[in-house]
């Protein structure tokens, strides 16, 4: 079939399939391990992954070195990732008379990234599963839930919802951090040192959140990076209370029910629902009462989940503290734990007599120094950060984005695309070396759309009712460098 046949019922698929199965004949079903929407038929399916597979196969002889990343067709687009070895994920979007100049493939790739990072931190890596498991029952039951519940905020009525030119300045992977003074610095490293005393000579390590924005953290960047994500989209006040989202992405949620988890269903007899939102609540003792688990077959399942971060290597519970707007994500070695739930509720009480004071004292100074959601506005720019190295981005507050007009965001969603193609080649030809960019262009509307990368730091700008000269652009750029960016970005 040719590459229109992956039509879709609700215009977006996204499938994840091993190569490594299904390869004898009449067993071709076996490489599925996960497939949205779920109703889509089976013949269908088979049709979807047989020609992502028949593309991963030809791209492979051209460079065998390098993923296959994006195919296009007249009526769709095929954006791949190999999460892990042989095991991919491919979204399959419809395309509309709009679609072409309103996505952008690194955005959507940026999903499928993230949920497979925030998979693996709740389960453990895929191809790990398979190995406990041949027959794929338990892995196929995690991925239906999770993956489903994930999506669950990108649906909109019966479609996905998938990011557009509207979201050009925003960066999924990245942890946007908040700026703090020497004072409170002091005040937040005291607080980070009671809470590594939790579990008295087990160190334990800890994350803490003002709004949705990144405190302190004592993980390495990218265990920082899963947690942060998953904080921001379901356990920080504004998530746990408004269902509106975190205003660090601009997100449609609905509910969508992923089904029972049963081994008739989905081939698992209790799967995890961190995603799912009603599991979620905010008890009396400020604690965050996290009841994942289903409970089909365990009588019993601990309230506590236990995270696997990967880069710190190691099994952790996470227990959420808040108070006001601050968030405190503790993490406690799991092999520590002696007793169970026994040994985390001894955890809960140390911090609530040890470190009450100090979450106080570090929420109140940091609620006295808050700007506000325009806290990082910069009058006349609309600008994204980014610092791909550190997984750092800051940038313009949604409310001031939404501000632009249609041409500016669409000329600056091109613009990003062309960067996105620019950097993969680069990367393929020289790995070792970041290649440095710098574009102005000018939109329909007259605005300036800029982007600008030095020393693998990233800034893409948008500026209206702004001088006609490029000089203009340039000084402007040149300005915003020096008194924002300590001059990262300045030509001197």
């Amino acid at each position: 079939m040719g590459l229109s046949s992956a039509a879709a019922t609700d215009g977006a698929q996204l499938c994840v399939f091993d190569l490594r199965r299904g390869q004898q004949e009449g067993q071709e079903l076996d490489k599925i391990l996960f497939f949205h929407p779920a109703d889509c038929p089976i013949l269908l399916q088979l049709s979807v992954i047989g020609l992502c597979e028949g593309i991963i196969t030809f791209t492979r002889i051209f460079s065998p070195e390098d993923d296959c990343e994006v195919i296009e067709s007249d009526k769709h687009s095929h954006v791949f990732y190999q999460a892990e070895a042989d095991i991919w994920m491919v979204l399959v979007v419809e395309k509309t008379k709009d679609s072409e100049s309103t996505l952008r493939f690194g955005a959507l790739q940026g999903i499928l990234k993230e949920s497979h990072s925030l998979f693996t931190m709740f389960h453990g890596p895929i191809r790990a599963l398979l190995d406990r498991q041949p027959s794929a029952e338990i892995v196929r039951g995690h991925l239906h839930t999770f993956v489903t519940d994930y999506l669950s905020d990108f649906i909109v009525g019966k479609k996905l919802q998938l990011p557009t030119y509207r979201d050009s300045l925003t960066e999924r992977g990245t942890v946007q951090m908040l700026t703090v003074s020497r004072e409170v610095a002091l005040e937040v490293q005291s607080l980070t040192a009671v809470l590594g005393s939790c579990l008295g000579n087990v160190i334990c390590q800890s994350i803490v959140l003002f709004e949705d924005l990144l405190v302190s953290t004592t993980l390495p960047p990218d265990d920082t990076l899963n947690l942060y994500t998953y904080a921001i989209l379901r356990l920080t006040p504004r998530a746990l209370y408004s269902n509106a989202n975190s205003w660090s992405y601009l997100r449609k949620g609905a509910y969508i029910n992923a089904g029972p988890t049963s081994s008739s269903s989905n081939g698992a007899a209790a799967a995890e629902r961190p995603f799912q939102r009603e599991k979620l609540s905010k008890g009396k003792d400020g604690f965050v009462a996290a009841d994942f688990a289903t409970t089909e077959v365990r009588a019993a399942v601990p309230l506590t989940p236990i995270l696997w971060f990967q880069q710190a290597e190691e099994r952790m519970y996470l227990c959420v503290y808040q108070h006001k707007n601050l968030t405190i994500l503790l993490l406690i070695p799991a092999s520590s734990v002696i007793n169970g739930e026994e040994g985390i509720a001894h955890v809960k009480k140390h911090l609530l007599e040890n470190a009450s004071q100090n979450i106080v004292t570090v929420e109140q100074k940091l609620t006295r120094g808050w700007g506000g959601e325009n806290a990082y506005h910069v009058a006349g720019y609309r600008y994204l950060l980014v610092d791909p190295d550190r997984k750092v981005s800051r940038a313009s507050p949604p409310g001031k984005v939404n501000t632009l007009s249609k041409d500016s965001l669409l000329a600056l969603n091109r613009l990003r695309e062309e960067i996105d193609l620019e950097k993969s080649r680069a990367k393929r030809s020289d790995p070792t070396h970041d290649k440095d960019y710098e574009v102005c262009m000018r939109a329909k509307n007259n605005a300036w759309v800029i982007a600008k990368i030095t020393r693998g730091r990233e800034l893409y700008m948008a500026l209206e009712k702004g001088g006609e000269t490029l000089l203009y652009a340039s000084t402007a750029v040149e300005k915003f460098s020096n008194r924002y960016c300590e001059g990262a970005f300045s030509t001197d």
